[in-house]
């Protein structure tokens, strides 16, 4: 009898051991197919654009197949412009100037709202800011200024646009 449970017991552990060396066989398997998915799927989307190139020096301009227009020059620079206004890190501000006394300089008046900690309750805040004005904007002027080099000591700001004139 002792035999008899000896033998059944290395038999389960046997049998134990076989299955958790597959389960580990077959994770090992599942993970390199994953890598192996993810490698295709990065060619994929590398090879397109090679393919793109390639296709249109290769087929003939009388195949009957038919093609995307190509982009003109105007239509690249506008994209790139464009792109590259996204891409500034320099801060920009929405405000109204108020006060143009002095030469080529305006402070401008920046509102922001934030909300109140505790309260909950949005308050405004402004700001002046001194901004050099090439552009003659007049008092009640709303403006665009960016953030530029240090112009003097107190003046870190330019205007770069009038948005809307102040009526008179």
């Amino acid at each position: 009898m002792a035999k008899k449970k000896s033998e059944e017991t290395v038999e389960e552990t046997e049998a134990t051991v076989e299955s958790t060396e597959k389960a580990e066989e077959t994770e090992t398997a599942v993970e390199a197919a994953e890598t192996e998915t993810a490698e295709k799927e990065t060619k994929k989307a590398a090879k397109p654009k090679a393919k793109k190139a390639d296709s249109a020096e290769e087929t003939p301009a009388n195949e009957t197949k038919k093609k995307a227009a190509p982009k003109s020059k105007n239509e690249d620079t506008e994209a790139d412009k464009s792109s590259e206004k996204k891409v500034s890190k320099r801060s920009e501000r929405v405000g109204i100037v108020a006060s143009d006394k002095m030469m080529k300089t305006v402070t401008v008046r920046v509102e922001r709202q934030v909300k109140h900690p505790i309260y909950r309750k949005y308050v405004k805040r402004r700001k002046n800011f001194m901004a050099h004005d090439d552009l003659g904007s007049t008092v009640g002027d709303r403006v665009r200024i960016v953030e530029t080099r240090p112009l003097s000591a107190r003046k870190r700001w330019r205007v770069v646009e009038i948005i809307q004139k102040a009526e008179k």
